[in-house]
């Protein structure tokens, strides 16, 4: 944490954060990977702790706390035995209903941030489409204002927890991309009910993560009131934003907490391992990729609480936040493969645990946003260089 001021107020949100999570250890996680089982028992506990709305106004129930200290809560988590896991379970109630609490109306905010913040209220995430990808300008979920109610027909991929969500953070088109005066332009954010009667969800099989499940929806007339808009049509790629930030923050920081849990398990499992009469950690063969991998978090680490700090201070802070992502993912992985090879063929085994951590490490490479394409965006925004996609 040595990039972070460790003030009191978040050293109490560590321990307390620490404390909930030390009661659901590796074995619990393993059995939910196992079963795809989603985690209730360790969501409803963090929600009852006040934690889902760390970064939600004081007013509606929330903490009233800055992305800091969001993504220390959502670090301390990955940290733990739940990983990816433990994180993908919580932090979406984080970083997703954000564009609420920046452009929602009072009303909105009174209706929708209270029951989101002490987990009644479970939201799904829409905006990755099959045919679009990363080029979010290219949806064709449309939404279509009739009679004072949006009817909505489309569809889209990766969306997390549909399998159990209340509710959904929905982006469409309500202008063509065609008729748009800018690529960005004629989008239209919306969270509201997640009408199953006309929403269907099937669950996607994949290789880690499997507590949470990711899916593809099809949505088919959607009626969505009015009210349920958030800002003006047209307006919602620029809304988004505010979720897609702290998004890239709190995953890069989630990923640190990952690494250093790998890490730890391999550093202790290279001095408890005796071959040819010594311990392996003797071997520098095994120490200086470890060495390597705490350089490269604790640098990691460094550019998180540097984009967390830009974006609390109404700061410019999209290309910290995505190049926190990227060290941060690459970082983890790296220290997830070395702690399974450290292991050597119990790092192959699940008993192990370090395995589960190898296969969750690989999804913040690509997504939300692939390492190409952070690599693209930095390239064109901060050298100058064409854009090349």
């Amino acid at each position: 944490m040595s990039g972070l001021e460790m003030t009191p107020e978040r050293q109490q949100i560590k321990n307390a954060v620490e404390e909930i999570c030390n009661r659901y250890d590796d074995k619990y996680w393993r059995e939910l990977d196992r079963t795809h089982t989603f985690p209730e028992e360790f969501r409803a506990e963090i929600a009852k702790g006040g934690w889902l709305g760390i970064a939600m106004p004081q007013e509606y129930g929330g903490a009233g706390l800055g992305i800091t200290e969001a993504a220390l809560f959502i670090q301390t988590v990955a940290g733990s035995a739940g990983t990816q896991a433990a994180a993908s379970a919580v932090q979406i109630n984080i970083f997703g209903p954000h564009p609420i609490v920046v452009h929602g109306t009072d009303e909105q905010k009174r209706r929708m941030l209270p029951p989101l913040i002490n987990g009644e209220h479970r939201c799904a995430f829409g905006v990755t489409e099959p045919d679009a990808g990363l080029d979010t300008t290219h949806i064709k979920t449309r939404a279509v204002l009739k009679d004072g109610r949006y009817i909505v027909n489309g569809q889209k991929v990766w969306t997390t927890t549909a399998q159990t969500a209340s509710k959904i953070l929905l982006l469409t088109r309500t202008t063509s991309y065609e008729n748009s005066k800018r690529p960005t332009d004629g989008m239209t954010l919306f969270y509201t009910d997640f009408d199953r009667s006309r929403i269907k969800v099937t669950e996607i099989d994949k290789m880690g993560r499997a507590a949470v499940d990711s899916n593809s929806i099809f949505i088919e007339d959607l009626s969505i009131p009015v009210e349920d808009r958030v800002g003006r049509e047209g307006e919602g790629f620029r809304i988004l934003l505010d979720g897609l930030n702290p998004e890239r923050i709190l995953i890069a920081a989630a990923c640190v907490g990952i690494g250093r849990r790998a890490l730890e398990k391999a550093a202790a499992y290279a001095n408890e391992r005796h071959v040819f009469g010594r311990p392996i950690g003797k071997n520098q063969a095994i120490q200086h990729p470890l060495a390597e991998s705490w350089m490269e978090l604790e640098a990691a680490d460094l550019m998180v609480w540097h984009a967390a700090r830009l974006y609390d201070t109404g700061q410019p802070c999209g290309a910290y936040a995505n190049a926190a992502k990227y060290l941060a993912a690459e970082a983890s992985f790296r220290a997830c493969d070395r702690a399974v090879r450290t292991h050597g063929g119990f790092g192959y085994a699940k008993e192990y645990n370090v395995e589960r951590y190898f296969r969750e490490s690989m999804l913040p490479r690509i997504g939300p946003v692939t390492r190409e394409l952070i690599l693209c965006f930095i390239a064109e925004k901060q050298l100058g260089l064409p854009k090349s996609y």
